[in-house]
């Protein structure tokens, strides 16, 4: 097992990356001085899985446990659904004392980490991520929310947790969809500010898919140590965390436009740092034989780099306007200036809408 720490002075909190160590989860709970009843909220597609499991492992360590069902699904990312929770930690006399675990994907991680960040103004919570993209990416960091009709993550907090449990032994019952589609954020991090990380992976990324545990657990550690560094720096997104949204203001339009359900977010993010990348090519900062790497990755993982031809450009712009990088008309892009480095730079609708369509 690795561990490693983000920093945050009284919001510090340990990541634990390991194989097999689910069990230890009331341990890890214990470790960080988590107390009282546990409202483990999940979705009717991962508890089959885990739940029992957790349940297990939580009551032995003397916790009470409330599993909490939410649909599955990113077109249930919403205000509707975070009710559901809300009901269940009322009926059940949540104190503050007590704690919301996060068991499953970004959504349930996005979705129970905004309830206990609004739950009697603020209850701890815990990250245990079943999927390879929330466990790279959304578990760490503390960004919380649900998508409105008019764009993704609109409503949220920033709300760290107390522990993230990353168990790579989970992802064995993943689909293989969702693993590649996990593959799109590690790729991420080696293109914004890892070249090492993203030679590596243009080696050995069918070790990952095929579930290579130590490789895993190398490359899921060297993903969040790098998230963690990013959060350390801007915990709130004022200016440079924004740099984790590489591909994302595409992806995030994309998603929206085909109303979160033909792409899996991973999808999404793998077509937006393709176009993202031919962006800053065409604005001069990104030389030609990134783009060309950059792209082959994204296909070699198995990701789709492609708008589809049914999708309306205009309906893009539209969506990335009420992004929440927006400001004064332009929008706020990650570009890339080469593997491993990269800029921000404010684009107009129709700078963006010229290159989506060239």
């Amino acid at each position: 097992m690795q561990t490693l720490n983000v920093n945050l002075g009284t919001r510090s909190y340990p990541i634990h990356i390991g194989a097999g160590i689910l069990p230890r989860i009331g341990e890890f709970l214990q470790q960080a001085g988590l107390r009282g009843k546990v409202a483990v909220v999940t979705n009717p597609t991962v508890a089959p899985l885990y739940l029992q499991s957790v349940t297990d492992a939580l009551t032995g360590a003397g916790y009470g446990v409330i599993p909490v069902l939410i649909p599955d699904g990113e077109e249930f990312k919403t205000v509707q659904s975070l009710q559901i929770i809300y009901d269940r930690l009322i009926a059940e006399r949540l104190e503050r004392k007590s704690c919301v675990l996060a068991l499953g994907g970004g959504v349930v991680g996005d979705m129970a980490g905004f309830a206990a960040a609004t739950y009697l103004r603020g209850v701890p919570y815990v990250q245990v991520p079943t999927t390879l993209l929330a466990q790279v990416d959304s578990s760490v960091g503390g960004k919380t929310g649900v998508n409105h009709a008019d764009g993704k993550n609109l409503i949220g907090a920033f709300y760290q947790p107390q522990l993230v449990v990353i168990d790579v032994t989970m992802l064995r019952t993943l689909p293989r969809r969702e693993l590649v589609a996990g593959l799109a954020e590690v790729i991420k991090y080696g293109i914004i500010e890892d070249a090492q990380l993203f030679a590596l992976l243009e080696q050995k990324i069918a070790g990952l898919t095929q579930l290579d545990e130590a490789l895993l657990i190398d490359t899921i550690a060297t993903s969040c140590a790098i998230k963690a560094r990013v959060v350390e720096a801007d915990e709130r997104e004022d200016d440079y965390r924004a740099v984790l949204n590489f591909g994302h203001t595409i992806g995030h339009a994309l998603e929206a436009v085909t109303g979160y359900t033909e792409f899996l977010h991973g999808e999404a993010v793998g077509v937006g740092m393709a176009k993202a990348a031919a962006l800053s090519a065409r604005q001069g900062f990104c030389d030609g034989e990134s783009l060309r790497r950059i792209v082959q990755l994204i296909k070699q993982a198995g990701l789709p780099s492609a708008i589809p031809a049914n999708v309306s450009m205009t309906g893009l712009i539209q969506a990335m306007e009420v992004d929440k990088k927006a400001a004064g008309g332009k929008i706020k892009f990650v570009m890339c200036e080469g593997i491993g480095k990269t800029r921000f730079h404010w684009l107009a609708p129709q700078e963006i809408l010229s290159a989506l369509a060239g």
